[in-house]
């Protein structure tokens, strides 16, 4: 293709665009409301400079007012979205649609401010593109006309077309594309204004990082949740059926399954509890296991073969909640972790709720190698640290003298 042609086929491209057309639209909506405002002041008959000026300016009060109505706010950022940026109306893709528009009522004096600003300069641009169109159309329709051979003296345009036929002819697309022009030129314009007027506050753009945060934390959270819970079902699961195959004795035979099946069955119960915070029907964060029910915790380790030496002292019933849920999820995921590698091996548990923190102290000996090999990096010891680390504590892990040891230390107040 001929460098020309391909200029000429980029300098096209606007108009080939949906968005073109629904900016052209927006602008145009802005128009009649001051062609309304002419029609009873001050009037559309015997047009001169200063009536040009006075339909330009006099809807600028009013529609200043409009704006200072939190909830014009909303429309207006709505109707941006879907006549200014492009989307499923327009033929391309484009990553930017409307992701800097607010569809809120405006929150504060100074989103009213913007939104009258914003229908102040829309409606400017909207006259702009009408006082532009109406010679550029008079223009076209003169020339259309003067090559067909037809009689001009009736239209109003603001150049007489040549009196050839074949020159009126050629000359007929030039107002058309310089019209296009106009109109892509302001549609442009008035899509950057909308951006920085219809955009969102300082306050806004907090809240949504505050949301955006909050959910991330939510998925964190959740699949710790999934890898604390059904990890440790997996874990007391396979230990269980291992010993049992092992041991070849019914009556622990019989008592592994009881213990895989309760196990199981309180991860099927924590499952459903994440799966409802997931479908967002319900958020029963109280409704999660605490500290208080760390004795199914020790059970199921019992029941797993290992033998468990647990104390736990101080006021736990009295802990805040969230600090109490997550002390059962980092002791849940320490008694699986020593399952996981050590296998039913002596523990040696300690949790004290002192009046100014909790501690968390989980220790087993060291094995010659892991048991149950998992092929993974340690995601539930990371677990617990980020989960001391937000609750402004810390978590000390790792190997002590031939032993493990998961030391958690949690302040409180």
């Amino acid at each position: 293709m001929p460098p020309f042609l391909g200029r000429v086929l980029r300098s096209a491209r606007p108009l080939t665009r949906a968005v073109t057309y629904t900016r052209w639209l927006h602008l145009m909506l802005a128009w009649f409301f001051a062609l309304a405002s002419a029609m009873v002041y001050p009037g559309l008959t015997d047009m001169t400079p200063v009536r040009w000026l006075l339909v330009v300016l006099v809807p600028t009060v009013p529609v200043a007012a409009l704006g200072l109505v939190p909830v014009v706010r909303r429309a207006e950022g709505l109707q941006a979205q879907l006549m200014l940026f492009p989307g499923q109306h327009a033929r391309v893709r484009d990553g930017d649609a409307a992701s800097g528009i607010s569809a809120a009522p405006s929150a504060s004096w100074r989103d009213r401010v913007r939104t009258s600003v914003w229908l102040v300069v829309r409606l400017e641009l909207g006259c702009l593109t009408a006082l532009a169109m109406l010679p550029l159309l008079g223009q076209f329709m003169a020339l259309l006309v003067r090559a067909m051979g037809g009689s001009v003296d009736d239209i109003d345009a603001p150049l007489a077309p040549p009196t050839q036929w074949w020159a009126a002819a050629l000359l007929v697309p030039v107002p058309v594309l310089l019209l296009m022009a106009v109109v892509v030129t302001l549609g442009v314009a008035l899509t950057a204004a909308a951006r920085r007027l219809l955009g969102p506050s300082p306050a806004q753009r907090l809240a949504a990082l505050e949301e955006r945060t909050e959910q991330l934390l939510e998925r964190n959270r959740i699949a710790h949740e999934l890898h604390d819970s059904i990890g440790h079902a997996l874990s007391v699961a396979v230990v269980q059926a291992g010993a049992a195959r092992a041991a070849g004795d019914g009556a622990f035979t019989e008592r592994a399954l009881g213990a895989i099946e309760e196990t199981g069955r309180a991860a099927l119960e924590d499952l459903e509890r994440v799966l409802v915070v997931l479908r967002e029907s319900q958020r029963p964060a109280s409704a999660r296991p605490a500290l208080g029910e760390a004795e199914r915790l020790l059970k199921s380790a019992r029941a797993s073969g290992a033998v468990v030496d647990a104390e736990v002292s101080g006021p736990v019933d009295r802990l805040p909640g969230a600090v109490s849920r997550e002390c059962y999820r980092m002791l849940q995921e320490s008694l699986t972790n020593v399952l996981r590698h050590a296998g039913p091996v002596p523990v040696r548990v300690r949790v004290s709720v002192l009046p100014t923190r909790v501690d968390i102290d989980v220790v087993n000996p060291l094995p010659p190698a892991p048991i149950v090999p998992t092929g993974r990096g340690g995601t539930g010891l990371r677990g617990i640290r980020e989960r001391a680390a937000l609750l402004g504590g810390h978590a000390d892990i790792g190997p002590r003298g031939g032993e493990w040891r998961v030391r958690v230390e949690l302040p409180l107040g």
